[in-house]
């Protein structure tokens, strides 16, 4: 099992790809919560043996998708047990505007991670916040507390901002560095 595990639903695909990313810089595997908001077979298993739970899911309405919800509300079994306390954290969302209330997302993410006793890690990256900068830049849409990406909502996946999958891959690399420092 690995010691990095992402969490996440994705609706139409753009999650997925910076879960994907994510998982790349990370070294860590994937676990998607399916369309009805439930984990694969032994998907508890592998949160329970992880030493890192990313979470991922698009914002929707102002928050993350019901059916991440569903996985979060499911999770209050292992929280009756502390089964998570003092396992890294970390979280990432993807929506069509460059803000588009994703701090609500990652607020969730945050608030989960503290009520089952985690430690959580941001993006520890600068964000590209000068006249020069681009969309190709990393952190350009100037994520501190998780990973954020933007993706125009007519584009596919393939589609999608280079600079936020750079910057998908660069958080995983901190999530890998944060958890190679926990195990110590």
């Amino acid at each position: 099992m690995s010691s990095i595990v992402i969490v996440y639903h994705s609706g139409y695909g753009h999650t997925r790809k910076v879960a994907e990313a994510v998982a790349e810089g990370s070294g860590g595997v994937l676990l998607a919560i399916d369309a009805e908001g439930n984990l694969p077979e032994g998907g508890w298993e592998q949160l329970a043996a992880a030493t890192t739970i990313v979470f991922g899911s698009p914002t929707y309405m102002g928050g993350p998708s019901w059916q991440f919800k569903k996985f979060a509300d499911a999770s209050s079994k292992v929280w009756f047990t502390m089964g998570w306390k003092d396992k890294l954290a970390a979280g990432f969302t993807n929506s069509a505007t460059l803000n588009g209330d994703k701090f609500s997302t990652l607020t969730y993410f945050f608030t989960l991670s503290q009520q089952h006793g985690m430690f959580w890690v941001g993006t520890g990256m600068m964000p590209a916040n000068l006249k020069k900068s681009t969309r190709d830049d990393l952190n350009n849409v100037g994520g501190f507390s998780g990973l954020m990406t933007a993706t125009p909502a007519d584009a596919s996946t393939d589609e999608m901002v280079p600079g936020d999958i750079a910057t998908a891959k660069a958080f995983g690399q901190r999530v890998a560095d944060a958890t190679r420092r926990l195990a110590g």
